[in-house]
């Protein structure tokens, strides 16, 4: 017998050596890339390294004491979820609505599919320059049509004030967002077995009712999906907000990914930046598990 194919047994169980031998290279660059800098940044983040010299001294928890306690974390914690909220709830409604609109079109199915999904392709640096340029104060299409259409007074530097720059960069990641989530739920809507909507329609149900009681409930793996990826994402936010606002103005739209990036290149402190980055992974961490126990326990109470 091969050796490749040969079974060997541990703790009871037949272990493969032929599946071990395809996985171990990926699990060597994953290794590599991916779990050994992860704990080097743990490491980091209890030293003062300034990211250029080799030397540096380690300070125990002063990074971490330090983050805690600045008002700037915390002013960037608050925008970080007030965003993510926003572009979770936005994305998945939008991304459902077009799910369900397209589902029914019969013509130029692929056509309108295309349409919706082209934002997705953009890079978040381009679209961050085309809705910088929509939002300009002087030229910028929306406040063109504002004035055009006699609301001079809607007419506002989207980007320049405090209280709705974060709402114009959450409309800017939901139209480029939203695509890709519609995939996943039109992939879902054709999952469900069409004998259940004509039985709904047999029976004298609305659309509203059929969709509420029919089609909610069995998108219930498509909007698990979906809500944790634009969890995970809308944590991670970055290229929009370098584009667009750098942050301001003053600190309005500075987010945690993008403290990590001033504070560890801008201002050349390394190791606070990665305690930073060890923070985030941590809120990633717990806000993903919180949302998806919850959502998984929905999938099995419908």
């Amino acid at each position: 017998m091969n050796i490749i194919t040969r079974k060997y047994f541990f703790t009871g169980k037949k272990i493969n050596t032929t599946v071990i031998l395809f996985i171990f290279p990926a699990f060597v660059l994953y290794t590599i890339f991916v779990i050994i800098p992860s704990l080097t940044s743990i490491q980091l983040s209890f030293t003062n390294w300034d990211g250029i010299s080799l030397k540096y001294r380690y300070i125990g928890l002063d990074n971490y004491i330090e983050i805690l306690s600045s008002r700037r974390f915390w002013s960037a914690m608050w925008n970080t979820l007030l965003l993510t909220f926003i572009i979770s709830i936005g994305e998945n409604v939008l991304a459902l609505a077009l799910a369900l609109a397209l589902d029914k079109v019969r013509w130029f199915k692929g056509f309108f599919r295309s349409i919706f999904y082209i934002p997705v392709l953009i890079s978040g640096v381009v679209s961050g320059f085309i809705w910088l340029t929509m939002y300009n104060w002087n030229f910028g299409i929306i406040n063109s049509l504002l004035r055009q259409a006699g609301l001079e007074s809607w007419a506002v530097n989207w980007i320049g004030e405090p209280k709705i720059v974060l709402y114009s960069l959450a409309l800017t990641i939901i139209w480029k967002g939203a695509g890709y989530y519609m995939v996943i739920y039109l992939a879902g809507l054709q999952g469900i077995p069409k004998e259940c909507l004509e039985s709904a329609v047999i029976d004298g149900a609305a659309p509203w009712q059929s969709f509420w009681y029919i089609t909610f409930p069995l998108l219930a793996g498509s909007i698990t999906i979906n809500l944790t990826l634009s969890l995970i994402n809308g944590l991670k936010i970055f290229d929009q907000i370098v584009v667009m606002t750098n942050g301001g103005p003053g600190f309005a739209s500075e987010t945690i990914t993008y403290l990590i990036y001033r504070v560890a290149f801008s201002e050349s402190r390394q190791g606070f930046g990665t305690a930073l980055a060890v923070i985030l992974f941590m809120l990633i961490f717990i806000l993903n598990a919180i949302q998806s126990k919850a959502l998984r326990g929905r999938e099995v109470s419908l």
